[in-house]
């Protein structure tokens, strides 16, 4: 995998990968005080997602699957990620209390919305209708903005793939001789922990806290980032991590919102055809491992 993904690359395609790394750091760095660095970076998001298809067959290494093998792959990281970002959470809350009871208070704060309670009405006055099409268009607005930034969340994936790719070509400059000898994993997880870091700190580049707050997020965030670097290379399927990161946000988003246990809900329907699909998988490999060997019997 290592050799594929550090082959020679493009005048063009390094400017691409240096523009959604280290640009999209200083843009998001920026975003904190101005609209339009905001506006860049979601416009720079949008056009990494053509920068990931030259990107992805990198990762692959030609590797193809069939519909069903990509949804039971899906599924399985996408549970493998609710049950790993659980574990961060909760040890989050118990390490970082104050990272915790702060971010709480800001989706509280950022979710709340004024129920609309009609007053009442004295004896003999007339009602009169209100028209709510306002509030109603104002609240899709703001939640559609939320789906929105959610979908270019996941694109932070071809971000990381960019970035891995960008370190290991350094390691192999820098470290020629261990490159040649094949001791290669070492630079893997060592991309790995660098990129989920970057993960965590990139989560704090546009906020002013407490340094106990910064530090609680950049742990979590990181610890968040280490299971989607995961994913990345566990799947070797960039448009596969995407997606997790994308679905498991837009669902962290309707939490707040709407259903507080909808990704809890999520994991119930899906379990069951993540097992099905397995299940399905394991008795396909049985049936062509049984032609192998009749066909091997028969050609004897």
């Amino acid at each position: 995998m290592t050799i594929n993904l550090t082959k020679p690359v493009s005048k063009r395609l390094l400017f691409a990968l240096l523009t959604i790394t280290i640009g999209v750091e200083i843009v998001l760095y920026l975003s904190g005080f101005s609209l339009l660095a905001g506006t860049i970076y979601d416009a720079i998001m949008v056009s990494s997602f053509f920068i990931g298809l030259k990107l992805q067959p990198r990762l692959s290494n030609g590797i193809q699957k069939t519909k069903s093998q990509l949804i039971h792959q899906f599924i399985g990281a996408f549970l493998l990620f609710v049950l790993g970002s659980t574990m961060i959470n909760i040890y989050s809350s118990y390490a970082f209390k104050d990272f915790s009871e702060d971010y709480e208070q800001y989706v509280d704060a950022y979710t709340d919305v004024v129920p609309n309670v009609e007053p009442e009405l004295e004896s003999g006055q007339p009602i009169v209708p209100v028209d709510n099409m306002w509030e109603v268009v104002g609240e899709i607005d703001s939640i559609g903005y939320d789906i929105f930034t959610d979908i270019l969340a996941g694109l932070e994936e071809v971000w990381r793939l960019a970035y891995i790719i960008l370190i290991l070509l350094v390691f192999k400059k820098v470290f020629p001789r261990r490159w040649e000898k094949g001791r290669r994993d070492i630079f893997v997880m060592l991309a790995l922990f660098i990129t989920s870091v970057l993960f965590g700190i990139d989560h704090t580049l546009n906020s002013a806290q407490s340094w106990k707050y910064e530090v609680g997020a950049i742990v979590t965030f990181a610890n968040m980032g280490l299971l989607f670097g995961l994913i990345l290379l566990w799947t070797r399927n960039l448009w596969v991590t995407v997606l997790v990161h994308s679905v498991y946000d837009i669902l962290a988003t309707l939490s707040w919102y709407y259903f507080e246990f909808i990704v809890e809900i999520a994991v119930l329907v899906l379990l069951p055809m993540y097992l099905v699909l397995m299940a399905i998988e394991k008795k396909q490999q049985m049936k062509r491992s049984i032609e192998v060997v009749v066909n091997e019997d028969i050609a004897n």
